[in-house]
C-alpha cells in the first residue's frame, strides 16, 4: 500500500517542481526580488541605469588607455626631435672646425672635422629611419637630457672656434698695425732727411721762367719749408738775446703757454716758436693780410696780382728790397709785424733802448742783425702768403685747439715718438706750426702733445 501511494504521488510532485522552477525563472527575468529567498521587484529604469554605468566605465577605461598612448607618442617624438637638433648642432660645430682648420692649413684638423661631419650625417640618416619605422626610444626623458647636453657641448665648441678665429684675426690686425707704424716711422725719417736737405739748399726750387698756370702745391710746400726754417732761426736768436739779458726763459715760456706741461726743459723752445708763428701768421687768411689802406685788384685779376708779388721778391734779399722800396706793401707788412711781435718793454730789456722801434715807426729800417733776421723771416711769410693765393685751388690755413685728440691725418708731432707710450692717447697741448689745405690735400700742422 505504501508502495502504491508512493508511485501515485511522484508524478504530481515532479510536475509541481517544474512549475515552481518556471515561475522563479520568470520572476528572475522580470526583476521580481524574493523575500526570504523570493526576489523583490526591481524597477525597470534602474536596470537601464546600471547597464549605462557599466558601459560608461568601460568606455572611460578605453579612452584613458588611448590618451596615455598618445602622450607617450608625443614625448617620444619630442625626444627624436631633440636628438635631431643636437645632431644638427654637432654638424655646425664640425663645419666650423673644418673652416677654421683651412686657414692656416691644418691637415689633421681637417681630417678630424671631416670624419665628425660624416658620423653626424650618418646619425641623422638613422634618425630618419627610426621616424619612418616608428622606432622610438623607450626612455624619452633620458634621451632629451642627453640630446640637450650634446647640443650645449656643440654650441660651446662652436663659440670656442669663433673665439680662436677672432684671436687669430686680432693677431693679424696687430701685425698689420705694427707694420704700418714701422712704415710711418720710415716715411717720417725720409721726410726729415728731405726737409734737412731742403733747408740746407738755401734757395727756392722754382724755375725762373715759371708761369702762373704751372704753380702747384709742391711749390707751396717748398716755400713753407723755408718759412719754418727762417722762423726757427729768428726764435733761436731771440732766445739767445733773452738769455744774454738775464731773462728767466722758463718763466717766459710759461707766460706764453701757462697750462703746458713739457716732457723736458728743452721743449720750452716750442712755446717761443708758437708765439712767433701765431703773430706772423695772424690774418694770413685775409687777402690784404689786414694791412691798413691796402687796395686789391678785382677778383679775376687777383691770382695774377699775387703771383707777380711772389716773383718780385722770391730772389731778393729782404734788407736790400726794403732799402730800395721803403714805401712798398712788403715794407708796411714788416713794420706792422715787428711792432706787434717785439713789445717795447721786451726791446728795452733786450737792447737797452728803443732805437729799432723808433726807426721803424719813422719809416726807416735799422741795420742790425736782429732786424735783418726778422726781415728775412717776414720775407718768407710774405712769399708764402702770395703763393697761397696764386695757386688753384687756393691754400687755406688751419690750426687745432688745445685738448684735441691727435690725428696723423692733419697733425704731426714736433717731439720724438720716444716720449709717447704706444698705449697712450695723446692730446694737443698747443699748435706750433699751422697747417694748410690745398683742395683735398692736407699739409699737416705741427703740434706739441701732452698726455
Amino acid at each position: 500500500m505504501d508502495s502504491v501511494k508512493s508511485s501515485t504521488l511522484t508524478p504530481s510532485k515532479s510536475k509541481l517542481a517544474r512549475t515552481i522552477t518556471k515561475v522563479l525563472h520568470i520572476r528572475a527575468l522580470t526583476g521580481i526580488a524574493p523575500v526570504h529567498g523570493i526576489h523583490k521587484v526591481k524597477p525597470q529604469d534602474k536596470i537601464s541605469d546600471d547597464c549605462t554605468a557599466s558601459k560608461s566605465t568601460g568606455s572611460q577605461s578605453e579612452s584613458f588607455d588611448s590618451g596615455e598612448e598618445e602622450f607617450q607618442n608625443r614625448v617620444q617624438l619630442q625626444a627624436l626631435l631633440a636628438k635631431l637638433f643636437a645632431s644638427i648642432s654637432s654638424v655646425k660645430a664640425a663645419y666650423a672646425q673644418l673652416q677654421y682648420s683651412q686657414s692656416p692649413y691644418d691637415a689633421e684638423g681637417i681630417q678630424d672635422a671631416d670624419h665628425y661631419v660624416v658620423s653626424e650625417l650618418k646619425a641623422l640618416s638613422e634618425l630618419k629611419q627610426c621616424y619612418l619605422k616608428r622606432q622610438f626610444d623607450p626612455s624619452p626623458e633620458t634621451t632629451m637630457l642627453l640630446a640637450e647636453i650634446q647640443e650645449q657641448k656643440s654650441l660651446v665648441g662652436t663659440y670656442d672656434i669663433m673665439g680662436k678665429r677672432l684671436e687669430s684675426q686680432a693677431r693679424l690686425k696687430g701685425s698689420e698695425i705694427t707694420f704700418l707704424r714701422e712704415k710711418i716711422e720710415e716715411i717720417k725719417k725720409q721726410n726729415r732727411l728731405l726737409e734737412k736737405s731742403l733747408n740746407q739748399s738755401g734757395s727756392i726750387s722754382v724755375p725762373g721762367d715759371i708761369h702762373l698756370s704751372g704753380v702747384n702745391a709742391s711749390h707751396f710746400i717748398k716755400v713753407l719749408g723755408h718759412t719754418v726754417k727762417s722762423v726757427r732761426s729768428f726764435v733761436r736768436m731771440m732766445v739767445d738775446e733773452m738769455k744774454s739779458a738775464g731773462w728767466d726763459v722758463n718763466a717766459a715760456a710759461m707766460e706764453i703757454e701757462p697750462d703746458a706741461v713739457y716732457w723736458n726743459d728743452d721743449h720750452r723752445c716750442f712755446a717761443f716758436e708758437t708765439f712767433v708763428f701765431r703773430e706772423m701768421f695772424d690774418s694770413f687768411h685775409k687777402l690784404n693780410f689786414s694791412l691798413p689802406n691796402e687796395s686789391l685788384p678785382e677778383k679775376r685779376k687777383q691770382k695774377q696780382f699775387f703771383f707777380a708779388r711772389f716773383m718780385e721778391l722770391k730772389l731778393r734779399k729782404a734788407k736790400d728790397f726794403l732799402s730800395q722800396n721803403p714805401r712798398s706793401t712788403f715794407a708796411k707788412f714788416c713794420r706792422v709785424k715787428f711792432l706787434r711781435l717785439i713789445h717795447p718793454k721786451m726791446e728795452s730789456s733786450l737792447f737797452g733802448n728803443l732805437d729799432q722801434r723808433s726807426l721803424i715807426s719813422s719809416g726807416q729800417f735799422p741795420d742790425t742783425t736782429f732786424f735783418g733776421t726778422f726781415a728775412e723771416m717776414a720775407r718768407w711769410v710774405w712769399l708764402l702768403h702770395s703763393l697761397a693765393y696764386s695757386i688753384e685751388p687756393e691754400a687755406s690755413i688751419f690750426q687745432v685747439r688745445k685738448g684735441c685728440r691727435f690725428s696723423e691725418v692733419y697733425m704731426e708731432s714736433v717731439i720724438d715718438e720716444v716720449y709717447l707710450s704706444p698705449d697712450s692717447d695723446p692730446v694737443v697741448a698747443f699748435t706750433v706750426i699751422p697747417g694748410f689745405m690745398i683742395g683735398k690735400t692736407a699739409i699737416q700742422c705741427r703740434v706739441y702733445l701732452s698726455q
